[in-house]
């Protein structure tokens, strides 16, 4: 199949306002890969030469807030942080208004500005959404300027909740083939409200590989995305593309998930350059035909007729 690759064009980010890229790069490889500093700087500088001007992070992240507030110009790059875990070196406990407001003046002091694009706060289930105290503390972090925008990072019945309040203006949340769960659950809501929508896991953990040939942590943590994959038993030549499936996977992957008006940016997380230039050129050429989705979204369906495979957190 041939697709004529076109720019990269922004997307507003929802209420925000703020025009992003439909590619981010996520700050987590870099903490719990121990990966290369030179390697990953050089990732940054060629995806911001190529358009990407959104970076997502978390405090739970040992060691991303610090690299990026040592490596990126502020001004180059739309910010998100993440916040809510208790931590030792923080007053307060997990989700606690303390916490969540010591966490905020942290990350501004690692990465080095005055004020926060976004802080989310970071998966925390619907419950704790409902009490109210840590959203509250980001309410007041906002009024205060030292974040612009607030919101969540979540998913399945907490996403669906978060999207329905007034004070949440962004989320981040799992979209992608084998995680469709939040497309229904959510993505409607958040573009009604005009949220602004990052989609985590974007390329599906490389499901399509196996668990023998992923490294390190990701062994585990695909497992659940490999056995929905093998059940939902599509190829690339069922959805129009040709070549080796190895290589036809990671850009259908993307695509599908860049193919649903909510979502404004698909956040990546890679160091080898090689990766990161295949994903800006998938990137570019836009949502996969619309005969490709629906066959997708079938699949899913199909391989989970009573709906249990929520989405993964």
């Amino acid at each position: 199949m041939v697709t004529m690759i076109m720019a990269m064009q922004k997307r507003t980010f929802g209420k925000t306002g703020l025009e992003v890229s439909p590619l981010g790069f996520g700050a987590a490889p870099v903490a719990y890969l121990q990966a290369d500093r030179d390697r990953a700087t050089r990732v940054l500088n060629l995806l911001l030469d190529n358009g990407v001007n959104l970076i997502d992070t978390a405090a739970s992240y040992p060691g991303s807030e610090e690299f990026l507030g040592q490596t990126i110009m502020r001004d180059e790059f739309v910010l998100v942080s993440k916040c809510g875990q208790a931590f030792d070196d923080l007053p307060g406990e997990a989700w606690s208004a303390e916490v969540v407001s010591a966490t905020v003046d942290r990350a501004l002091k690692r990465l080095r500005t005055d004020r926060l694009d976004v802080m989310l706060l970071h998966s925390c289930d619907e419950q704790t959404l409902r009490k109210g105290d840590a959203l509250e503390a980001l309410v007041k972090a906002q009024q205060a300027g030292k974040v612009r925008f607030i919101g969540y990072s979540g998913d399945n019945e907490a996403l669906a909740y978060a999207a329905s309040l007034p004070q949440v203006q962004v989320v981040e949340t799992s979209v992608n083939i084998v995680d469709q769960r939040n497309i229904s659950l959510g993505l409607a809501l958040c573009e009604k409200n005009s949220i602004g929508v990052l989609a985590k896991r974007p390329i599906a953990n490389a499901a399509w590989k196996g668990a023998g040939e992923l490294p390190g942590m990701y062994k585990d943590y695909a497992a659940e995305y490999i056995r929905r994959f093998a059940k939902m038993g599509v190829t690339p030549a069922d959805l129009g593309f040709s070549g080796p499936p190895a290589e036809a996977w990671p850009e259908i992957a993307l695509r599908f998930t860049l193919s649903f008006p909510a979502v404004h940016c698909a956040i990546i997380g890679t160091t080898n350059p090689d990766n990161a230039m295949r994903n800006v050129e998938f990137a570019r050429k836009g949502p996969l035909p619309q005969a490709a989705v629906d066959k997708l979204r079938q699949a899913f369906d199909a391989a989970d007729p009573e709906a249990k495979w929520t989405a993964q957190t």
